[in-house]
């Protein structure tokens, strides 16, 4: 299954031409209910469809350009190689028998980001988690799964991190609470792995490690972990991810983003710098 160039992943390119198709609707002036019935559709499919959260079907976008009066064939050909980028599955789809909808969004939106900052709390970033460590941590959360599908668990989460390591590769800034890596998940020997692993992986050019110690008490982001996604297109808005128990929030409107980014900056001002975050993993290694 081939790769996406990064920057143009499947999801991207549904929440683009989803952009796309709504903006050219409000500047005709139609309703979604008028747009839905004009395929043979519910207006509530036209809204997935403009949110990005459905396949697109040629024959329907074809029906809607011409709706909203888009007669040029240079501008329908761009808009309808978009189709053909949106529905084009990415590597993650594979795992499409383990991986829930809500979180597939995500690895598709992480794929095609140029910029991810998180912050977590109980546990190391999966990012930046060793093979180890996400075994546990992934048998924790599904105690009754055959070894077999754990494993499948497992590789995704490394096939997720192999583009930190590419030329063109996102940065990544992430913020680990101190509570997260004094936490033994899986014992000695694997929390100082993921602790060597840590210290390593914050010495690559494209990767920012703060740790959030414990002596500052209480701080910016309290409310819990949360990641803020950024895209190369410039018409893309930034995306903040916040994970819950059985499901994900999805924000992307200015100012549900704005507080998260607040947060953010507080965050790594108080954070340690990256010379003190070698320094407090080297400490707690000597602990271990």
């Amino acid at each position: 299954m081939s790769m996406d160039p990064p920057g143009t992943g499947s999801t991207v390119r549904r929440i683009m031409l989803g952009a796309s198709l709504r903006r050219l609707r409000e500047e005709k002036g139609l309703t979604r209910e008028v747009a839905g019935f004009h395929i043979r559709a519910s207006e509530s499919k036209i809204s997935r469809m403009e949110l990005g959260r459905v396949g697109f079907k040629t024959r329907d976008v074809e029906d809607l350009l011409t709706l909203y009066g888009v007669l040029d064939n240079a501008e329908r050909r761009s808009l309808l190689e978009m189709v053909r980028e949106a529905n084009t599955p990415g590597w993650w789809h594979k795992y499409g028998d383990i991986l829930p909808n809500w979180f597939a969004t995500y690895v598709g939106l992480e794929e095609a980001a140029n910029l991810i900052r998180t912050y977590e709390v109980q546990f190391v970033p999966g990012l930046l988690q060793t093979s180890s460590y996400a075994r546990t941590v992934i048998r924790l959360g599904y105690p009754d799964v055959p070894d077999a599908e754990i494993e499948r668990r497992v590789h995704m989460r490394m096939q997720r991190q192999d583009r930190l390591s590419k030329k063109d590769g996102p940065r990544l800034w992430a913020v680990i609470d101190e509570a997260a890596l004094r936490r033994p998940i899986g014992g000695r020997d694997i929390m100082r792995e993921q602790l060597q692993h840590l210290l390593e992986a914050s010495a690559l050019p494209n990767i920012t490690l703060q740790v959030m110690p414990f002596k500052f008490g209480m701080h910016a982001a309290e409310g819990g972990a949360f990641s803020i996604l950024r895209f190369p297109e410039s018409d893309l808005s930034d995306v903040v991810y916040v994970e819950q128990l059985w499901g994900a929030l999805y924000l992307d409107k200015r100012e549900d983003i704005d507080p998260y980014l607040t947060a953010m900056e507080q965050l790594c001002v108080e954070s340690t710098t990256p010379g003190g975050t070698t320094e407090l993993l080297g400490a707690l290694l000597r602990e271990i």
